[in-house]
């Protein structure tokens, strides 16, 4: 193999690939990338569960392929000056060059590496730039505990044009619907997507106006897919692609939480009361709540006890219903304030004891697109 390749396209591209070698690889040659040069240079990496490539254009003297430590080489391109860089490999080394800059690397068995697994049948795309927002909205609520596996996911529901991503660690919930342009009217389905893979994904797929969404349902994939019957999406956008392997589970049935009916509302500034929040919050001991009293025109916000340091702020608010107070994690708020994308923040209540519903201010001609249900804590926890 011998390329010649601007610096900061193969920058670029190593540094997007290198997201899915694995941190303890179970085989050495896991931590390999691999260089696949053709009329352009294809970058893979693979752990068995999340698979990435990218392809970029190259000048070709040599047709050929190498496989080199994957962290290594996106450290190196990363610190390259801003020159044409050359890579050529013979003889079990690869000798990368730019400017006055040369590494020798050596390579690995590339006998030894796995087959990527073959891209599913595509389902559908949507906009880049909607798709980002709308994972990065329903992730915020996503688990972390990696004992409770379908929590750690992030739920996609396709039903004809409509895509629905939700989340839950069992303390808050998201819930997302975005529009999308399916490859069949007809298409329902519900799948269990990581939801780290999946935000890191999006958020690097924007460079190209659409994402393609592939799907495998579980049992399609087959053995012969590189992921077992587990089922897999993909997705493809910008001359990169990536699989995800899905998580299995039963995830919680999350439509009978969102409430149909409210007994009080609020409406105010969401910028004003997320700087607020953060304010009290610095005298929020650890899992301390922030406390919210609403009373007509005004939202009053506590944190503190007698024995420790106080915080308290007096905000604005329009507010309809009987005086309410109530307690929450201040980070979980925030969360929720921080995701819904609007300048006014409604918070929808049942009763004190009860979640509360966070969304933006809604269009009106109907429901807000998204929508964040947060269960409430006690005061003194």
């Amino acid at each position: 193999m011998k390329i010649q390749v601007e610096r900061d396209i193969l920058a670029d591209a190593v540094a997007w690939t290198a997201r899915a070698l694995p941190a303890r690889p179970t085989v050495p040659v896991l931590a390999g990338m691999r260089l696949h040069a053709e009329a352009d240079l294809t970058l893979s990496s693979f752990d068995y569960d999340v698979s990435a490539q990218a392809t970029i254009p190259v000048m070709t003297e040599e047709e050929g392929s190498a496989l080199v430590s994957g962290r290594l080489l996106a450290e190196i391109s990363r610190s390259l000056p801003a020159r044409p860089v050359q890579i050529a490999s013979e003889g079990g080394k690869a000798v990368l060059s730019c400017g006055s800059a040369t590494f020798t690397l050596l390579t690995m068995p590339e006998e030894e590496y796995p087959a990527l697994p073959e891209m599913p049948q595509a389902a559908g795309s949507v906009g880049s730039d909607a798709f980002a927002s709308a994972v990065s909205q329903s992730a915020t609520a996503a688990g972390r505990d990696d004992t409770l596996p379908a929590l750690t996911g992030v739920r996609i529901e396709i039903e004809g044009d409509t895509l629905t991503l939700i989340s839950t660690d069992r303390y808050r919930l998201a819930v997302r619907e975005l529009r999308w342009s399916p490859a069949r009217p007809d298409l329902s389905a519900a799948v269990l997507v990581p939801a780290r893979a999946l935000a890191e994904t999006a958020r690097s797929l924007t460079s190209g106006a659409e994402v393609s969404i592939a799907l495998a349902l579980p049992g399609e994939g087959g053995p012969e897919s590189g992921m077992g019957g587990a089922g897999m999406i993909g997705f493809e956008g910008g001359g990169r692609q990536t699989t995800t392997r899905l998580l299995g589970g039963e995830f919680p049935r999350y439509q009978a939480l969102l409430p149909s009916h409210a007994n009080a509302t609020a409406e105010l500034s969401a910028p004003l009361l997320i700087e607020a929040v953060k304010r009290v919050a610095l005298v929020a001991e650890r899992n301390t709540a922030v406390r919210l009293a609403f009373t007509p025109g005004q939202l009053v916000l506590e944190a503190g006890t007698g024995e420790e340091a106080q915080a308290v702020e007096v905000l604005e608010a329009s507010y309809e219903g009987d005086d309410l107070a109530i307690a929450f994690n201040p980070q979980y708020l925030l969360d929720g304030l921080t995701a819904i994308d609007s300048d006014t923040a409604r918070m929808s209540f049942t009763e004190p004891g009860k979640p509360a519903l966070i969304t933006g201010k809604p269009a009106p001609e109907g429901q807000p697109d998204y929508r964040y249900l947060l269960m409430p804590i006690r005061p003194g926890g």
